[in-house]
């Protein structure tokens, strides 16, 4: 067990990926920014419902080449861990059953805003994948009407460029040909 684990208090030099995979398997759902533990409360029904029909449609559309999944960490680094809401990945990676996936094996990772993840859906995560070199990134915001707002790359300068603004149709060539109708990952109102 690690020293993080004995204690009240964080090690002094941070958490690392190391500490994570050491805590329980408790379905708690645990990010890591640069050695400090990050805790999120538990999804909305809206939240899963919006993840699980879009991971749904996303694999429907998914050329060999690539894999749809949904909650898997991305270890950017040993003091950086990151959910993505939904995520598609190379299928050589998905390949070997991970519980994790190196950044360069992430083609897209989707954020679906919540009112508790605001910042960091819109500001902290796209700043950290794109300088992790992940070449598509889309938000999700549900406040409303749903919005997608996809983003690609832009290498050079490790940050991402907006590529459009959806709320009738997600029509994009990236990662692959898509053309998503926004009405079928809209929770039906109860």
């Amino acid at each position: 067990m690690t020293a993080a684990l004995q204690s009240d208090y964080p090690p002094e030099s941070g958490w690392t990926t190391d500490d994570l995979d050491a805590l329980p398997e408790d379905g708690r759902r645990r990010e890591l920014l640069d050695g400090v533990l990050l805790m999120s409360p538990s999804p909305t029904r809206k939240h899963q419902i919006i993840a699980g029909l879009l991971m749904a449609e996303l694999h429907a559309d998914c050329p060999d080449d690539y894999d749809v999944t949904q909650g898997v960490a991305v270890r950017i680094n040993r003091t950086r861990s990151f959910i993505p809401d939904v995520l598609v990945t190379t299928s050589v990676a998905a390949a070997r059953e991970p519980s994790k996936y190196e950044p360069h094996e992430v083609v897209l990772a989707i954020e679906i805003v919540s009112p508790s993840t605001r910042s960091i859906d819109r500001v902290l995560k796209p700043a950290l994948y794109a300088q992790a070199g992940i070449p598509f990134y889309w938000r999700i915001e549900t406040e409303g009407a749903l919005e997608v707002v996809t983003y690609r790359i832009d290498a050079v300068n490790e940050v991402y460029t907006e590529t459009g603004r959806w709320t009738k149709f997600v029509d994009t060539g990236e990662p692959f040909p898509i053309n998503l109708p926004i009405s079928r990952i809209t929770p039906r109102v109860r």
